[in-house]
């Protein structure tokens, strides 16, 4: 080679490695809503010198259509496992390079032979939190209305008669149609995760019946108005809903949340770190990851998102009351009473789009 092809390999060199480092520096992180300490982040920046651009969503569906419309932009996205699922057949993500992934050893294998039923192998995926979908409520506001009637139990959202005796005060719903469902379906004593177009329709009917009396279908503005006594009950995400009962106790305006995992049986779920297929910065990504993997790490995440985490380095590090409350680390007991949900085929997802269009709008 002669000096002057010399000289331009080492440029281009200089030129890859250059642009290489550049892209280490920024990981574009898009993570649901209200998940995350901040401290963590500020940590992994001031440890490895890499930027995170932090966006958020509220609903696997918005997170779903960007990632399925190609070129997100986004290294490291946080889907729940029936999502991932049937992503990971669409090709949507990269699989994970463990050999990256230091402290990868720090996962509960009980846990990740769970999630195996989503992604075989657990190639494309790590484990970032789990809980229920149960009932967060004002305790005060349920009494007032239903006296001393249970609280774990779905009748208080599903029975057209006790669901009315709510309205004033507000029902929220998760604006998740395959998740809300599914739990409609096993409520009627149905497969959370049938198919069948006459199942459906018994769910649509059950949803329809009350539909009157809720007041919103929402994801995330519940954890406030729970807080704020702004709705008396809700159909949410355990973390959520603890997360507004100690918004509400640091307000000291005598508001009580309450949550209970619905006797009837409810859905449990993963939420997952992946890596889409387009990342601009896989480096970056397993870089995150991996800190997240620390067991310091997925503590300050349970214990700031109140969420359960499948990190056995973190348990010691887990706050007292958040690793014996059940709302969030349930009992063996409760826990053979949730169900996981499977990926839906296209098929059907026309059909849940257009039956929950239907139960929104009372149609």
């Amino acid at each position: 080679m002669n000096l002057k092809k010399l000289g331009l390999a080492t440029a281009l060199a200089v030129s890859v490695s250059t642009t290489a480092i550049a892209e280490e520096q920024v990981v574009n992180f898009y993570n649901w809503s209200d998940y995350i300490a901040p401290e963590i982040l500020e940590k992994f920046t001031a440890e490895t010198g890499i930027k995170v651009n932090y966006d958020v969503y509220d609903s696997n569906e918005v997170l779903e259509a960007k990632l399925m419309s190609g070129g997100s932009g986004y290294d490291v996205v946080v889907p729940t496992g029936s999502f991932l699922e049937r992503q990971v057949q669409a090709g949507i993500y990269a699989e994970i390079d463990r050999g990256q992934l230091s402290n990868y050893g720090n996962l509960d294998t009980v846990l990740m032979e769970k999630i195996a039923r989503h992604d075989d192998g657990n190639k494309h995926n790590v484990p970032y939190a789990w809980g229920t979908i149960g009932l967060g409520y004002n305790v005060d506001m349920l009494k007032e209305r239903l006296g001393e009637m249970p609280v774990d139990t779905l009748d208080l959202i599903f029975k057209p008669e006790i669901a009315a005796k709510l309205k004033d005060c507000g029902i929220t719903v998760l604006d998740s149609p395959a998740e809300v469902v599914s739990i409609a379906l096993n409520y009627l004593g149905l497969d959370p995760n049938s198919e069948k177009k006459a199942d459906l329709k018994q769910a649509t009917a059950l949803l329809k019946s009350v539909r009157d009396s809720y007041g919103k279908f929402n994801s995330s503005t519940y954890i406030s108005d729970l807080a704020n006594g702004d709705t008396c009950v809700a159909l949410g995400y355990n973390g959520d809903v603890l997360q507004a009962q100690g918004r509400a106790e640091e307000a000291g305006q005598g508001i009580n949340v309450g949550y209970s995992i619905p006797k009837e049986g409810t859905l449990v779920w993963f939420d997952l770190l992946a890596v889409p297929s387009d990342a601009p910065h896989k480096e970056a990504a397993h870089k995150l990851i991996d800190f997240i993997l620390k067991g310091e790490s997925a503590a300050s995440i349970s214990n700031y998102a109140y969420y359960a985490v499948a990190n056995k380095a973190a348990e010691p590090m887990v706050l007292e009351e958040v690793l014996n409350n059940p709302g969030i680390y349930p009992s063996d007991a409760v826990k053979e009473n949730l169900f996981t949900q499977n990926a839906h085929t296209a098929k059907f997802d026309r059909l849940l789009t257009r039956a929950w269009t239907g139960i929104k709008t009372g149609r």
